[in-house]
């Protein structure tokens, strides 16, 4: 088995992206949330590459120092849909197995919803189908719980997020070594400009994203701070074909770092259900 890092240039910017496995297999694409890049799989792929899966980890839009535009609206969910079939396309990859943590997961679940042909099945960890999330934020407690986005979209975010050596990103969990890439010039500001542009600026169609009509499974952590329950459990009703809930006991929001061999071994499912 091998690993190669290579940049892949698409869409006028030039992405960073992990190759691995064995040299045949199915293809698992894996997308990151915030603040962590890729390297947020590290402890999944091997497992992975142990069932005989192939695996593309993308840094995206922002998270790769060739691919850091400067204006908010560069940030726009489209766009970030845009790279990844755009990425695939470029690699000849013709569909894979979907993975998504985080933000990762609302693109995956735009991805999944508007190119079905693309992916065999779809593995998404914390986050629920967007629509999902917009029925939580109705009727439970994820009001309250989406409220640090308030904190991440004002003026001088970036600053107060690194002030007193990351303080508060190290509170919730972000360890100092994948803090280290969100100081480079422009990084953090990037990072929270899909903030800025899905959610201040167009909320409703961050919200709007089709049902999904393949193979899904949502894997959840009832210790989750930020993602509650419902707009996990709710899925379901937006996920057309087989879908499958995984509740980790005890686990926080960091599911692929704090639980890799649970979300390996469902992804492996997956893989194994196509």
């Amino acid at each position: 088995m091998t690993e190669d890092q290579r940049q892949v240039t698409v869409n006028g910017l030039t992405f960073d992206v992990r190759i691995g496995g064995p040299d045949r297999g199915p293809w698992v694409l894996l997308l990151h949330g915030f603040p962590v890049d890729g390297s947020c799989y590290d402890a999944v792929l091997p497992r992975l590459h142990e069932s005989g899966l192939r695996t593309l980890v993308l840094n995206q839009r922002g998270y790769s120092p060739g691919a850091r535009p400067e204006a908010v609206e560069d940030y726009h969910l489209s766009r970030l849909v845009s790279d990844v079939i755009a990425v695939l396309d470029e690699l000849k990859i013709g569909y894979a197995i979907l993975v998504g943590h985080d933000w990762g997961g609302i693109v995956a679940w735009h991805l999944a919803g508007k190119y079905p042909d693309r992916f065999t099945g779809l593995v998404v960890a914390s986050t629920g189908h967007p629509s999902a999330m917009r029925d939580a934020l109705a009727a439970s407690d994820q009001r309250e719980r989406s409220s640090y986005i308030l904190d991440f979209v004002a003026d001088g975010a970036e600053e107060t997020l690194l002030a007193d050596d990351g303080a508060k990103l190290r509170a919730a969990g972000v360890t100092a070594e994948e803090l280290a890439p969100l100081r480079e010039p422009g990084a953090l500001r990037a990072a929270l400009n899909w903030y800025r542009a899905n959610f201040v600026g167009d909320i409703k169609g961050t919200m709007a994203c089709p049902p999904v009509e393949i193979p899904t499974t949502l894997v959840w952590s009832d210790a989750d701070a930020a993602l509650g329950r419902e707009q996990a459990e709710g899925s379901g009703r937006y996920a057309y074909s087989d879908f499958r809930f995984c509740e980790l006991a005890g686990v926080d929001h960091w599911i692929p770092q704090n639980a890799p061999a649970a979300l390996a071994s469902e992804i492996a499912l997956r893989s194994a259900l196509f």
